[in-house]
């Protein structure tokens, strides 16, 4: 939670002392061992999770467009719309 949300030291404290109050929730000890470490590994840690969110592959192009049927078999079929959508991936960097 406190990594996901990215917590300033405000939202930190009150995350952590709200988690100490909750029934089975963490120790003051505890709290304050994690506040440390969040202090200390807060930016490391926002950049992990940003890179392990990261598409491997990039988009490279993309084309589409939507046809119409002007002719089918049965009447109820003409004029549905059909999207088609062509995207080509490349690896990040090349």
């Amino acid at each position: 939670s406190i990594a996901s949300a990215d917590m300033d030291l405000n939202q930190l404290e009150a995350f952590l002392t709200a988690q100490t109050k909750k029934q089975g929730g963490i120790t003051s000890d505890q709290a304050a061992v994690i506040a440390k470490f969040w202090k200390n590994h807060r930016s490391q840690i926002h950049e992990s999770l940003i890179n392990q969110s990261r598409w491997d592959n990039v988009l490279k192009n993309m084309n589409w467009r939507v046809d119409l049927k002007a002719q089918l078999r049965h009447v109820d079929q003409i004029n549905t719309p059909v999207a088609i959508v062509e995207m080509e991936l490349g690896k990040n960097g090349q």
